[in-house]
């Protein structure tokens, strides 16, 4: 019996002197997804392909800049995610739009101006519609596939959910509500998780 206390003990401490002041005890966000390839366009006219985050942990999220429901709500919240993170040199928030007949890039430059900030942490993207909306769908799981119909142009994607990529391009954690406190608070944490990696 005492060769068995003793055992324990000395497993313990060995656990204790291998994990303490390390945050390798605890589990890791897990991976949901994976970003697939896409090309599309910046607030300045420039590409912005996957390969751009690639080595950043990034925000991702769909709105349009003429919405006057949940957009300017949780664009405010990603306004806090952003000052939170905006000195960090490896974290970015990428906005697409889901309106591009509407929000092309110089629109999208004016909307980033008016939010006063640097377009080199938030970026605003245009691109094809099917792109766009492929992307939500199957890249950032920010809307159901099922919501596809035949004609793209009678689609029309309006979420509040906000995405969260890893360096490595992999959609990590789970998917957050724009519009939730709590969400945003669990957001916070996770990034912090994830730029130690």
């Amino acid at each position: 019996m005492w060769y068995s206390v003793f055992f324990a003990v000395l497993v313990a401490l060995f656990l204790l002197f291998v994990f303490a002041g390390t945050d390798n005890w605890r589990s890791k966000p897990p991976v949901l997804n994976t970003v697939h390839p896409f090309s599309f366009i910046t607030q300045d006219g420039q590409p912005f392909t996957e390969k751009d985050m690639l080595g950043k942990v990034c925000v991702v999220n769909y709105f349009f800049t003429s919405c006057r429901g949940i957009c300017p709500r949780m664009n405010n919240n990603m306004r806090m995610v952003y000052e939170a993170f905006k000195d960090e040199p490896d974290f970015m928030i990428v906005s697409h739009t889901c309106d591009p007949e509407t929000d092309s890039a110089p629109v999208l430059k004016h909307y980033a101006d008016s939010m006063k900030v640097d377009t080199r942490k938030w970026v605003f993207l245009t691109g094809r519609k099917d792109s766009l909306y492929n992307a939500a769908r199957n890249s950032y799981l920010l809307d159901d596939p099922k919501n596809a119909v035949v004609n793209i142009n009678d689609q029309f994607l309006h979420t509040q959910f906000f995405a969260l990529v890893d360096k490595n391009g992999n959609l990590r954690a789970q998917i957050y509500d724009g519009l939730k406190k709590d969400e945003l608070a669990k957001l916070k944490e996770d990034i912090k998780e994830l730029l130690k990696e």
